[in-house]
């Protein structure tokens, strides 16, 4: 990303941000104490899996860090960390093609169906 490749905009990401279901928004409507979302785990570890596997990942570390610092701080500055983080790196996923818009639609619906039932 610069200024000869320009940031796509992706529908579902934005409908993401659009939602502002943001983890301080979450824990003050539900009454939660815990400072950090139970996804930042396996964000984490989904990030230090990507940032090991350079031979096959779909961008090296430092990619993924520049990649995720330029759109947390430039499309994504509305979100706290960790959302931005989230929706930065699956924005980068979406970008090199590792998964696609109407996949990540039906991963989506498949936790919000698990989460609402």
């Amino acid at each position: 990303m610069n200024d000869k490749n320009p940031v796509e905009a992706y529908a579902i990401l934005d409908e993401i941000v659009e939602r502002q279901q943001t983890w301080p928004i979450m824990t003050k409507r539900y009454g939660v104490e815990n400072p950090l979302p139970p996804w930042k785990t396996s964000l984490d570890g989904l990030c230090d899996a990507l940032d090991r596997s350079c031979d096959t990942a779909p961008l090296t570390f430092k990619e993924r860090r520049d990649e995720e610092d330029e759109l947390s701080a430039s499309l994504y500055t509305n979100l706290p960390y960790p959302e931005n983080q989230l929706v930065s790196l699956a924005h980068s996923l979406l970008m090199r093609g590792v998964i696609d818009e109407t996949e990540l639609r039906k991963r989506l619906a498949v936790i919000r169906a698990r989460l609402e039932a």
